[in-house]
């Protein structure tokens, strides 16, 4: 049986929807803290679209085309008929895994259509993260008895999701209240109200003159905005008594901040330098790195922060109380007692080497997780999860069932995961927006390190529990709404050794890791170490690890580690991910259903990971049988994206004894099969650059009907070898025709211009897609460098006034027009003079056709396109200002002939 996503797959609607919506996962997002956020309308179409069976009546095709789309209009839509024509196209039973699940995006989609799905994950962070998204929503509580605290509020909620809503709201105000009063004698009130928090600074010892002075990167505090003015603070030093104080005044800063560029000698100092305040003498990065790594930073309380009664953030002086109360902190910090023998109070589990690119703070000294926070933060955190063991505890004591407290206090301690994402030095006081918080993750997977940095208090205010717990509650609010489905199954393995039986499931549907681009184990093990102080009690097993820094497993992780820093035993080398995603994808064939599809989403930009992707999966005894792209990531929620466009690919167990192909027969199999799909990927309204993307499924199609293609020696040939010809198939598909020439017709360079400027016009495009293009064009990347040249955030097409070329007989037609756009302005005769260095003229049909299409292609407000237009208009007359050079130059040369011979007779 054809699945529906082996020939087609809404594209435009799953890209229209990731952006912003019920598509774009935002809500999902906001529930708990993870990495590579998957749109839940891709997630949508893929396991639908893997779950549909493709009818070979083209009227029942565009019934049920017409039904997936109008289920991309919302989160539960066409939800009926949906799941009858699911159990129609899965006669015994429909039933979806993804191994490599992370939160659960995927799955998530096959529980809300009351589909049997299964999550796995390596990491336990994730395993929890999945748990609560996918699984304890569509449980039903209902049964369960009421909490032992909280308001009476009668009867309980009848519904499953109202039910767990009204408990996590009871118990999230409960263990608020439990945490101020526990946290009160650290944080003292400030006319009668507690401060919304406070901001610290490292102090470092001049190396010039001794004293201590705080390293802060900016001195402003407000932004103005409407009737209220700016804030802004400055130190003020007195070098004769060492001391120094923050000043709050209005208005913009008006001074450096101690940690700024210097200028030495004239010259600016690379990186910032931490400035002395005291005598001026200035720090250079090196120099301040190494006095942190030596230990000699001390934290310092610079400035509180209130939230007046109208609502306004307003910033003071710490107090002697509140400063005595920091210190005191520290002091009852090193007195609290381990979890257990095994999990002491302070985190000491060990930050590995090689990851200064990854952990911010290991580059200024940290070595374990415990060194990331200011001792009162750390306090914080201690005491707020004891309060969860305890309530778990306690809620047990009273009849609610193991699995219900293991629910509860699971969403408690996402609250303290998304809080810890604001709540270490790297959490930087912002001004955007109004006051706030910053996120440790201001690159993805990557957590940052500052020198200044806010903590939140006991109060209200960004980053506090109160504003965490609200905002989870708001998400679980938004998820809940409506609620339909079945519980997903959720559980910690590795997608190399599946704990399932042999052909088990209609559908794999997964979002594999990419190659080295997040370190998922090594950016959560601050959350793992903090998870399992506060679920030691109800969740032990996360807490098993036989991690030799106390941290995730990472043995069996299937990704490439970057590393900076000393790491001589790293194992997540490419040769171990390229054997373990094979592992994985040998693995989910195995369980998959002789009639099903094994889906993976996956985007690269890189010809060389794509390479070793369909590597894994020949080696895995899979083949591609469709392949789609949607523009998924640019969205960017979490931090910088990566890439823009991902292919969700269908594969298939390779059919068994299949003969082997020779290249030429395969070649012509891969075009005839591409100008086949094109019709209907133009019927669809599929976009060029998506069709050369969609191409290279029905490429790998063809080649995996053979067990190997031959080439005429007799020699094997790399199936990456085929996704350039099914890119240049698409474009033999198409038939360009420029001005009524097709596109064959003109000379490679220029061929390779038009086809570019077609696709993408003036549009910035990534990098790999210029690799992409030299690739299917059978062209060297230095052929055409000069044609699509770098720019920020990509390559671009060139324009005529960066663009230099040897104009002569053998130059490229796309050289000859260039040129003609950029001495345009210089009047006919330049124009001429170009025409004729190239031996063309008016009536030269390749270049004409060039610049009229360069004229139509690029935007109307192109200073180029502006350009070719002023050259078409004096077409002609370019043609005789050419011939009237010519003859010029003819003339000249009879002179000159004429001179010649009459020297010699004299």
């Amino acid at each position: 049986m054809t699945r529906m996503i082996e020939r087609w797959f809404p594209s435009a609607e799953v890209s229209a929807n990731s952006d912003r919506g019920w598509g774009s996962g935002n809500s999902e997002i906001s529930l708990f803290m993870w990495f590579a956020k998957r749109p839940t309308a891709q997630a949508k179409a893929a396991t639908i679209c893997s779950l549909l069976k493709w009818p070979d009546d083209p009227d029942e095709q565009k019934r049920l085309q017409d039904l997936v789309c109008r289920a991309m209009k919302g989160r539960y839509a066409e939800w009926s008929e949906l799941r009858q024509e699911i159990a129609a196209s899965n006669p015994n039973g429909a039933s979806t895994l993804d191994p490599f699940s992370g939160r659960g995006m995927i799955p998530l989609e096959s529980a809300r259509l009351g589909v049997t799905a299964h999550a796995i994950d390596y990491s336990p962070v994730a395993v929890l993260a999945s748990y609560l998204l996918t699984c304890a929503p569509f449980t039903d509580w209902t049964a369960e008895p009421p909490l032992p605290f909280g308001e009476e509020s009668g009867e309980l909620p009848t519904s499953p999701a109202d039910r767990l809503l009204s408990d996590l709201q009871t118990v999230f105000n409960e263990l608020g209240l439990r945490h101020a009063e526990a946290m009160s004698p650290w944080y003292p009130r400030y006319e009668d109200a507690l401060p919304w928090g406070y901001l610290w600074a490292v102090t470092i010892p001049c190396q010039e003159c001794g004293r201590r002075f705080p390293l802060i990167g900016s001195y402003e505090l407000i932004a103005a905005r409407g009737d209220r003015p700016a804030a802004s603070f400055h130190i003020a030093a007195e070098r004769s008594s060492g001391h120094w104080e923050a000043v709050v005044s209005e208005g913009k800063p008006t001074r450096t901040p101690t940690l700024s560029n210097a200028i030495v000698n004239g010259r600016k100092v690379a990186g910032k330098s931490a400035i002395c305040v005291f005598c001026g003498h200035p720090h250079p990065l090196a120099v301040h790195r190494r006095l942190l790594q030596e230990k000699q930073g001390v934290d310092a309380l610079v400035l509180a922060a209130d939230i007046d009664h109208r609502g306004q953030k307003t910033f003071r002086r710490p107090t002697t109380e509140e400063i005595e109360a920091a210190r005191h902190a520290s002091e009852a910090l090193a007195s609290e007692p381990a979890f257990s023998p095994f999990l002491p109070a302070v985190p000491n589990e060990g930050i590995a080497p090689g990851n200064n690119n990854i952990i911010g703070p290991s580059i200024y000294g940290a070595k374990t997780y415990g060194d990331f926070m200011v001792d009162r933060q750390t306090l914080s955190y201690v005491k707020l999860a004891r309060l969860i063991n305890d309530l778990g505890a306690e809620l047990h004591a009273t009849g609610l069932s193991h699995q219900y407290v293991k629910t509860i206090t699971g969403y408690a301690t996402a609250v303290v995961v998304k809080k810890l994402r604001r709540s270490t030095r790297g959490a930087r006081f912002q001004t955007s927006g109004g006051a706030r918080v910053g996120d440790l993750f201001v690159n993805e997977g990557s957590i940052t390190f500052s020198h200044d940095f806010f903590e939140a208090g006991i109060g209200d205010g960004p980053g506090t529990w109160a504003s965490i717990s609200d905002n989870v509650l708001a998400a679980c609010r938004n998820l809940f709404a409506d609620m339909r489905g079945v519980p997903t199954t959720v559980q910690r393995g590795s997608a190399t050794a599946l704990p399932d039986g042999p052909k088990e499931f209609s559908a794999v549907v997964t979002d594999p890791p990419y190659d080295q681009m997040i370190a998922y184990a090594d950016a959560s093990d601050l959350f793992y170490t903090w998870l399992k102080r506060c679920l030691h009690a109800t969740w032990p097993e996360l807490a098993v690890t036989t991690d030799d820094y106390g941290c995730q497993e990472k043995s069996n992780e299937i990704i490439v580690k970057r590393v900076r820093g000393e790491a001589p035993d790293e194992h997540r080398t490419r040769e171990h991910y390229d054997a373990l995603i094979s592992q994985a994808f040998a693995e989910m064939r195995r369980v998959v259903r002789d009639d099903g599809v094994v889906t993976i989403v996956f985007g690269h930009g890189e010809p060389e990971v794509w390479q070793r992707l369909l590597g894994s999966i020949e080696r895995a005894g899979l083949v591609m049988t469709g392949s789609w792209p949607a523009n998924t990531e640019s969205g960017g929620q979490q931090g910088k994206a990566n890439i823009e466009t991902t292919l969700t690919m269908a594969c298939r167990p390779a059919p068994p004894q299949r003969p082997n192909g020779r290249k030429g027969t395969v070649e012509a199999e891969i075009k005839a099969e591409i100008k086949r799909r094109y019709v209907d990927w133009e019927r669809w309204g599929l976009a060029p650059a998506d069709m050369l993307m969609a191409a290279a499924g029905p490429a790998m199609e063809v080649v995996g009907r053979f067990s190997q293609v031959l080439d005429a020696r007799g020699n094997a040939v790399d199936i990456y070898t085929f996704l350039p010809l099914a890119r240049a198939a698409v474009q033999d598909a198409m038939a360009v025709e420029i001005n009524h020439q097709p596109l064959d017709a003109f000379d490679a360079r220029t061929r390779f211009a038009l086809w570019w400027i077609r696709l993408y016009g003036r549009q910035i495009q990534a990098k790999s897609e210029l690799r992409w293009q030299t690739l299917a064009s059978g062209m060297d990347i230095t052929q055409v460098r000069d044609l699509v040249g770098e720019e920020s955030g990509g390559v671009r097409f060139v324009f005529a006034k960066d663009h230099s070329a040897r104009i002569d007989h053998e130059a490229a037609s796309i050289d000859v027009a260039l040129t003609l756009a950029y001495v345009s302005e210089d009047g006919l005769d330049a124009m001429g003079q170009v025409l004729l260095d190239a031996g063309r003229g008016a009536d030269d049909v390749q270049l004409w056709a060039a610049v009229q299409f360069l004229a139509d292609r690029l935007p109307d407000n192109d200073v180029d396109s502006i350009a070719f237009h002023r050259v078409l208009r004096t077409r002609n007359a370019i043609g005789d200002a050419a011939s009237a050079a010519a003859a010029t130059k003819t003339e000249a040369s009879v002179t000159q002939s004429l001179q010649d011979a009459q020297l010699k007779l004299m």
